[in-house]
């Protein structure tokens, strides 16, 4: 259902109403001047203040994110594809909350054609804005590699890391090393080669890095029969290697269309139990995949897949070096004229993009769309491995100890504590993944037993079935494993509140006995000894102390506490509302005692502060 609309300080409505007509991104804020949201529009005010109209519906997500909005800044940019370009950067550096965040999860490698004279080409993780040309990234280490084998196997570049000025070069600095005399290296820097002819390979390592292997085949075909016939025999032969070579490369790629169109190819699959989706592209260039590409988006709760497909594919070309003639994509987008005006830009003409429903371009899709979803499934299972890797193995061996059905991540432990039979207090402990989790302590001051007469099975009863009653009207939190400080009798009690309250059979249920540390399990007449060095005992000795101290703690708060009011109820016409009322004005005993007539007189009235005054002024006399 559409969110409420929030009524906009005067302020931030006033705000809104001025912003400029123009494209550009806006920023929504919190109290604090946190972004919440990053946005791009065509027309700002127009779009901002679409959040805050009744009728436009909001998924829960953006209609939480209104509703702490405090404030909105705006960057009025000349375009949308500037937008495109300047949301996503902001989106990168200030990660706000509320939308769709795209991870890598790891940092992938790229070919990076470095901006200097005789560029280098080589593999780096690191992308430096300095004009150098990256090409990637590569989701496989061994793709990245076989790229470059071709690279180097084709092309005789330089790999040293000399600045080759000019000057440099024609006053003989430099040398020949052992790459120029094994042929892997042409010698621009003793000015064996020329920059522009330098320049020329640099041209035919981008068009196999875009994945032009046709055309460069081409042109490497027609200059080794140029050589040939001008009786270059030598040259010819090298060209004929490399020709070789790119073919090699070449059958590696998988050819998935039959009219050489570049096209990528986009798919999302979204589990949405988990928040989590996988966009995956595939890069198709004159008909073969040459390389893919995969993104896991988080935060998607209620979001539309053209919204993700959306934030998905602008994510991928705002980053991205080649812009293909087509696309295709598995979902709509939101909105397509911010794309369409960004990649016209950047190709120069306007690219197609499709949703194809049959014939082959569908199939292509599909096989995307399976591509994502295996990912996905992939990414959900180390997701898990890793949980699973995270447990203690404490718990995995006490759920092998004790034979339990499941691995008790949550286990709860009871306690009680008095002094001679009175002032009876249960405590419950809570351990989540073997650590103690304090803010679901709770204590239990037993009002079935009557002081004086020690019940502890009473007492553990009444604390089982006032904790499993509120658990049962909650509806959880459940814990896989309940332990019971000592023997059956305890434990027999703890089980027949259990029956009681109907939560007997939500947990296993054990009693822990402390003078051997056996273990009981209900209606079992035997007890199960676990070795003293095992971590399963250990962390059942962690919790059964744990519950002991807090059991204790709470006791001699309680005793401590009528003891500093036992006095104070002894005088005349104070009774226990009035001495909890005094301590908490004054905060002890002390200060009462010290404490004038007018200030006693202001905390409990005129009558009763004057009786207490006397009562210690005439004590002190």
């Amino acid at each position: 259902m559409p969110q409420k609309r929030v009524i906009m300080p005067i302020d931030l409505n006033t705000k809104v109403s001025a912003l400029p007509r123009q494209p550009g991104v806006y920023i929504h804020r919190d109290v604090n001047g946190k972004p919440l949201y990053i946005g791009k529009a065509k027309n700002l005010r127009s779009r901002v203040r679409s959040y805050f109209q009744e009728s436009r519906p909001l998924d829960g997500r953006l209609g939480v994110m209104v509703r702490k909005v405090a404030d909105v800044d705006v960057i009025v940019t000349h375009t949308e594809a500037e937008a495109l370009i300047l949301e996503n950067n902001l989106i990168k550096e200030l990660r706000p909350r509320y939308n769709i965040n795209l991870r890598d999860d790891k940092s992938y490698p790229y070919v990076c054609i470095k901006n200097e004279r005789f560029p280098r080409v080589f593999p780096t993780r690191k992308i430096v804005n300095d004009g150098s040309k990256y090409f990637g990234p590569y989701t496989s280490v061994k793709n990245l590699r076989i790229v470059l084998d071709t690279i180097r196997s084709l092309f005789k570049l330089r790999t040293c890391s000399l600045n080759l000025r000019q000057d440099s070069i024609e006053e003989g600095k430099f040398s020949t090393c052992l790459e120029y005399h094994i042929d892997n290296c042409a010698g621009p820097c003793v000015g064996y080669q020329s920059e522009e002819s330098y320049m020329n390979v640099i041209a035919q390592v981008e068009q196999l890095l875009n994945g032009k292997t046709k055309a460069l085949r081409s042109l490497l075909e027609e200059e080794m029969h140029d050589q040939a016939d001008s009786m270059n025999f030598e040259a010819a032969a090298d060209l004929r290697d490399r020709i070789n070579a790119l073919e090699k490369y070449s059958r590696r790629q998988r050819i998935v269309s039959n009219d050489f169109e570049d096209r990528d190819v986009f798919a999302i699959s979204v589990n949405a139990e988990n928040k989590i989706g996988c966009g995956t592209v595939f890069q198709v260039r004159e008909g073969v995949v040459v390389g893919r590409q995969r993104k896991y988006l988080r935060g998607l709760q209620d979001r539309p897949l053209p919204m993700i497909m959306q934030a998905w594919v602008e994510r991928y070309y705002s980053e991205a070096t080649f812009f293909p003639d087509e696309i295709l994509l598995a979902d709509p987008l939101e909105d397509e004229e911010p794309l369409l005006d960004f990649l016209r830009q950047k190709k120069g003409r306007t690219p197609a993009i499709k949703i194809p429903v049959r014939g082959d371009k569908a199939a292509l899709v599909r096989m995307v769309s399976m591509n994502a979803r295996v990912q996905l499934d992939e990414y959900l299972l180390e997701i898990e491995k890793e949980k699973e890797a995270r447990i203690p193995y404490a718990l995995k061996s006490l759920q092998a100890d004790l034979r339990l059905r499941s691995l008790p991540k949550r286990m709860e432990c009871f306690d009680i504590s008095h002094l001679a039979g009175t002032g009876t207090v249960a405590s419950c402990v809570v351990f989540e993944n073997g650590l103690p989790k304090k803010s679901e302590y709770r204590t239990y001051n037993i009002r079935t037993v009557e002081d004086g007469k020690p019940d502890d099975f009473q007492s553990m009863k009444e604390a089982v079935t006032r904790r499993y009653r509120r658990v049962l009207e909650n509806n959880g939190p459940w814990p896989e494993l309940v332990v019971i400080d000592g023997g059956k009798g305890q434990l027999s009690s703890a089980v027949e509140a259990l029956k009681e309250v109907g939560a007997y059979g939500q947990f296993q249920v054990i009693g822990l006995a402390k003078r051997l540390e056996e273990v009981f399990f209900p209606f079992d007449s035997d007890s199960v000894i676990i070795p003293k060095t095992s971590a399963a005992l250990q962390i059942l000795q962690r919790i059964r102390n744990e519950a002991h101290r807090f059991a204790v703690t709470s006791q001699r708060k309680q005793r401590k506490k009528k003891t500093l009011t036992s006095e104070l109820t002894s005088i005349d016409g104070v009774g226990e509302k009035t001495a909890r009322k005094l301590m908490k004005h004054f905060g002890s005993v002390r200060r009462i005692k010290n404490a004038d007539l007018a200030a006693l007189a202001d905390a409990v009235g005129d009558r009763l502060g004057t009786r207490v005054y006397s009562y210690f002024n005439e004590a002190a006399d």
